[in-house]
């Protein structure tokens, strides 16, 4: 089932000194236990993630990959800040326990925090889910999680270094043309095409609050057997910048047909009979939780979401190829790149 943890023997190219790891961390955290067996989270194409068990204790660890990296990305140390500011807020994050900068350890950067259990949807339509009433709740729980995000006054928590407020959209249009530039291997004109039109339509608008970067189903852990959310995962591409861009990322599977995948949506599907809600009641949800009155500039939103997911899974596909991606399947991630920007560059050229 799609909901359970794929959890193998750590991938060659990620493998680490063990020992030090252990004498490290038992040195830092109260009882640490003596010895520990290290597995690695199958799913996830950025950050390698960990399970450190041993003693009846568990822990995850995250760090940064190996080889050359792109500029600002796979930053395990705002990962760790975020997380442990948002912990004294009604978010739900994971307890983290440490960061570690020293490189000696284990190669990289790292953080370790607490294991979270429960189910990981990884198909957008859930469809492990009971039945359509609990889908709704878990949908309906997963806006209220990102309207709970947004809603954090960063800057009493003192996060007003975490990002620069203003000019986001503008900024990072400009942040994932260049990240896409930096792992380009094929010419695709819908993205060219794409990036000039983001680039001449910024939204008037400059709101301003804690965004997650990649919010989604698959990085909420649900809890067992009720539809509420337990933690929110993968916050690597988190800083202070536009809500809407949040929300619109959230909102992407409105506009992908369902392939069976993990990168299909609910386009084509019967929604009412899922369970999920349409578009505008979710947007509307989200609305009426954080008092927005309307979604300005929403093509543009949906858009700039769509081609910045294509800058990230074009730079998967070429860690794949450079063989220091995070998962197996990271090859497979070209053909991807041009159906994003193939459905992004009609979005925005329709009338």
């Amino acid at each position: 089932m799609s909901t359970a943890e794929k959890i193998i023997a750590v991938r060659p190219a990620h493998r680490f000194n063990e020992a030090a790891l252990c004498d490290f961390l038992r040195r830092e955290l109260a009882d640490f236990p003596k010895s520990m067996a290290v597995r690695q989270f199958g799913y996830g194409q950025s950050n390698p993630t960990f399970l450190l068990s041993g003693c009846g204790r568990e822990y995850v660890l995250r760090k940064k990959p190996p080889g050359k990296l792109l500029p600002s990305a796979h930053a395990v140390e705002r990962e760790y800040r975020i997380l442990k500011t948002l912990n004294s807020t009604p978010v739900p994050v994971p307890q983290v326990y440490l960061l570690c900068e020293d490189e000696a350890i284990i190669g990289t950067p790292f953080y370790v925090m607490e294991r979270v259990k429960g189910r990981i949807f990884r198909i957008p339509t859930a469809p492990e889910a009971s039945g359509a009433k609990e889908r709704a709740a878990i949908f309906d729980a997963m806006n209220d999680t990102l309207a709970k995000i947004h809603q954090v006054d960063w800057s009493a928590l003192g996060l007003a270094g975490f990002g620069k407020p203003g000019n986001y959209m503008q900024r990072q249009v400009s942040r994932w043309t260049q990240q896409y530039e930096a792992s380009k291997t094929q010419q695709i004109e819908s993205m060219e095409n794409l990036i000039q039109w983001l680039s001449e339509n910024i939204p008037v608008d400059d709101s301003t609050a804690i965004v997650h970067g990649d919010f989604r189903l698959e990085n909420l852990i649900i809890h067992p057997t009720e539809p509420r959310v337990l933690a929110v995962l993968d916050w690597e591409l988190s800083t202070l910048g536009h809500p809407l861009a949040d929300l619109a990322y959230n909102c992407m599977g409105y506009y992908f047909p369902s392939m069976g995948g993990r990168r299909s949506g609910y386009k084509n599907l019967d929604l009412g009979a899922l369970g999920i809600p349409s578009e505008t009641g979710y947007v509307a949800d989200y609305c009426r939780r954080t008092g927005r009155g309307e979604v300005p500039d929403w093509k543009f939103f949906i858009a700039f979401s769509i081609f910045r997911l294509a800058a990230i899974v074009q730079g998967v596909y070429k860690r794949g190829l450079d063989g220091i991606a995070s998962s197996d399947d990271a090859k497979l991630y070209g053909a991807q790149v041009q159906f994003l920007t193939d459905t992004g560059w009609q979005i925005v050229s329709s009338r």
